[in-house]
């Protein structure tokens, strides 16, 4: 089970965008967190994924507290989630190309021997989220937003986390890659059983992958009990 406690957080202590919020999600659970840019829902995405320390609060990861955030997370915490941005083309780095960056956890936690096992893994992952095979050698630039973002779903799932964080995963798709991407967490989650977080703007998306939707604007005016997904408040906007 994946809690955050109490969580208040943004970027500068005096002025927070997440105030004193409360998430919980079980395994194989799915909320989707429904909210308009700039409220704070990206904020406390990240916080769950220990990508960004809270001012205050704690995040408390299968009955064990957070001990640490960003590269300081311990590695069995920090690669027990999977994430995926909005913006493919910030989220990868120009210079690699998709063979190597579906690799990148690989090589970071040392999880496969040497680059044949590292590209042999990053093949069939490649092969789960439908890239094709002959786009590994190349690179971000050379490739659509369809293409990088399925790269990028394929990263954070070489791992095999026991949560997913999807950060408005699908906000610049189309509707055929869209479904295809909803397909493969769902795929992925009903094997493994992990649990999801997904972000948006858009309801009838949500409504449809998600157990449950809660509105950013209703937590925030109410100090919502959302009975099952967990979310009981959320504060602040930007």
């Amino acid at each position: 089970m994946l809690e955050l406690l109490a969580v208040t957080a943004g970027y500068d202590r005096r002025a927070p965008v997440v105030r004193d919020a409360t998430l919980t999600l079980s395994p194989g659970e799915s909320i989707g967190l429904l909210g308009p840019s700039g409220c704070g829902k990206s904020t406390l995405a990240r916080v769950a994924a220990l990508l960004h320390r809270p001012d205050a609060g704690r995040v408390v990861i299968d009955g064990e507290p957070a001990r640490g955030y960003r590269h300081r997370a311990p590695r069995e915490q920090r690669t027990a989630f999977g994430v995926v941005f909005q913006q493919p083309r910030q989220s990868a780095d120009p210079r690699l190309r998709l063979a190597d960056l579906i690799a990148e956890p690989l090589r970071a936690t040392g999880r496969a021997e040497g680059a044949a096992g590292r590209a042999a893994e990053a093949a069939e992952a490649a092969e789960t989220v439908g890239l094709g095979t002959d786009l590994l050698g190349r690179r971000p630039h050379e490739v659509s937003d369809g293409q990088l973002q399925r790269a990028c779903l394929a990263r954070a799932l070489i791992l095999r986390p026991r949560y997913l964080v999807c950060d408005e995963m699908t906000a610049m798709l189309d509707a055929s890659t869209t479904a295809a991407l909803v397909g493969v967490v769902e795929a992925y989650r009903r094997e493994t059983g992990a649990g999801l977080l997904a972000v948006g703007h858009d309801r009838v998306l949500l409504d449809r992958w998600c157990d449950r939707t809660t509105d950013w604007s209703e937590l925030g005016a109410h100090d919502a009990d959302v009975t099952g997904a967990g979310l009981q408040k959320a504060g602040d906007r930007r």
